[in-house]
């Protein structure tokens, strides 16, 4: 009996093996396959763009050319799209996240008058909406055309995140919580400011993480609800320099002042382009990824 358990334990400790080892290798393909686009992205931002064209960048820069981004930086109005964006994205987030976490919350609890109606009104909106007439014809009547509230606070609030966000508080945080807290003296505010706030700063993070990258990516509503250049965010002026980078047209011999052929600085600067609008998000997500773990609860309800 105990060689047969033996037997069985080596064959299941085998099959283990070979199941991990499987594993493994999926998630290798799998990163490489989504790794790879970024690197040859970011070595195509630095190679000469005939090389571009001519198919030769594989995986390292070829010819390393920074003439690209010395275009792209030397337009002055990108400063100002840049500074832009990231008010409208630090702004429009601390908004987000302030709105829906105030609308998760009660939401969460069990004994709020008209809860089910509530919840139901709020799904409605997630199947219809007014459309981009009536949206227009509705900042313009709020004086927000052409203001940067215009790019805050239509749809401060996503309900599919405040649901993920209700949810969370639901699962996470017991009534017992709060049930000793107001036996301490403590007032739905405090509660809420004291206790659901520091205990729920995995699903913030992740709501950050969702709306920044929204409002970092947005544009539509620049090109609807805005008309002084200076409002602008990022995308709008980078859509400008690659048209501007298109219309140029020279001989084929003709060579540019920054070195390169100028038929070809387009795809050279749209790479840039890539490089350029995305490097913040890459520096900001290491910090976020950290709390995308539910175990931050560990250990915060005692009994």
């Amino acid at each position: 009996m105990k060689s047969e358990k033996k037997k069985s334990k080596i064959a299941s400790t085998g099959k283990d093996r070979v199941f991990y080892i499987v594993c493994g290798l999926i998630m290798v393909v799998l990163t490489l396959m989504v790794l790879y686009p970024v690197i040859y992205v970011i070595s195509a931002s630095f190679s000469n763009a005939d090389r571009i064209v001519a198919g030769k960048v594989w995986l390292w820069p070829v010819d390393i050319n920074l003439d690209a981004y010395k275009l792209l930086f030397s337009y002055d109005q990108l400063w100002t799209g840049y500074a832009n964006t990231i008010f409208y994205t630090v702004t429009g987030t601390l908004i987000n996240l302030g709105v829906t976490l105030i609308c998760a919350y009660p939401m969460a609890r069990k004994n709020l008058m008209g809860r089910g109606p509530l919840m139901m009104f709020f799904s409605f909106t997630m199947l219809f909406s007014g459309g981009m007439i009536p949206n227009y014809i509705l900042v313009k009547s709020l004086g927000m055309l052409n203001t940067r509230w215009a790019m805050l606070l239509p749809g401060a609030m996503s309900i599919y995140n405040m649901i993920v966000a209700r949810t969370f508080i639901q699962s996470n945080i017991p009534d017992e919580m709060l049930e000793a807290a107001q036996i301490d003296g403590c007032n739905d505010f405090q509660f809420f400011f004291r206790m659901v706030l520091p205990l729920s700063k995995a699903i913030i993070a992740v709501l950050a993480l969702w709306y920044g990258v929204s409002h970092w990516n947005s544009y539509f509503n620049a090109f609807l609800y805005l008309k002084d250049r200076e409002l602008y965010p990022l995308q709008i002026f980078l859509k400008d320099i690659l048209v501007q980078s298109e219309s140029i047209t020279v001989s084929e011999d003709d060579y540019t002042s920054v070195g390169m052929l100028s038929e070809h600085i387009s795809v050279a600067i749209r790479y840039c382009m890539i490089v350029v609008s995305t490097v913040p998000l890459f520096c900001v997500y290491p910090f976020v990824s950290k709390h995308f773990q539910k175990g931050v609860m560990v250990g915060s309800v005692k009994g």
